[in-house]
């Protein structure tokens, strides 16, 4: 973590202080407010993602979080049990790990909502980089390290920008091979952006575009 790029946003997230409390006050307000509204929803879900297919509702990855420090993420289980041993953690538009629910929910965004969990926990934030799983971490340069200096986000413009990146993956290739080459640079360009300009009207607006994203994906 301490190279010449992580020093030098550290030093700008320091001046930052004020701006990242206000941040962590407004993820658990927000976070509290949806689960109280959303509750009875969740547990529908939470019932269908059961009557599909045998597993629990939830499923827990290992991601690389803040401080490059290892955290379980929580996701509404939309992929068959024990679908990381049988295949790459990379999940394609056609995998046939996916359940009939999990697609329906995928194609909703639905499967990070849980995550609200996450955010209530600490681990993670409302806005901020998406969290790799460590085999793309080890391929991060010395300046992607500095994206680990902030909570990891349930949604980033950089989330938004590559919405479908499923599309490139099965343009053709090694699918994992083109996520490092060609979708993390740019991924990693848009949160090193982020990080340069972190504050809590620029949540706002990423929150507002995320909305937007799923609401033209849900009627495309």
């Amino acid at each position: 973590m301490k190279n010449e790029y992580t020093e030098q946003y550290c030093a700008l997230l320091n001046k930052k202080w004020y701006s990242l409390a206000v941040k962590r006050i407004f993820d658990i307000a927000v976070s509290l407010v949806i689960l109280v509204i959303l509750s009875p929803f969740c547990l529908i879900l939470a019932a269908a993602i059961k009557l599909d297919s045998k597993g629990p509702v939830f499923y827990r990855q290992v991601r690389v979080g803040r401080f490059n420090r290892d955290f379980k993420i929580f996701k509404f289980r939309t992929m068959i049990q024990n679908a990381d041993q049988v295949g790459p953690p990379l999940t394609l538009g056609e995998d046939p790990r996916i359940t009939r629910v999990g697609r329906l929910i995928r194609k909703l965004r639905l499967d990070e909502f849980s995550q609200i969990l996450n955010v209530l926990g600490g681990s993670m934030s409302l806005v901020g980089p998406r969290p790799e799983v460590r085999k793309y971490v080890n391929a991060y340069t010395p300046e992607y390290m500095a994206t680990l200096l902030i909570r990891p986000g349930i949604t980033a413009s950089s989330s938004i920008a590559f919405k479908d990146e499923d599309k490139i993956l099965n343009a053709g290739g090694d699918p994992e091979k083109v996520y490092v080459e060609k979708i993390l640079p740019p991924k990693m360009e848009l949160n090193l952006q982020y990080l340069r300009n972190i504050g809590f009207w620029n949540d706002i607006k990423i929150l507002f575009q995320t909305v937007g994203a799923v609401f033209l994906s849900k009627n495309s």
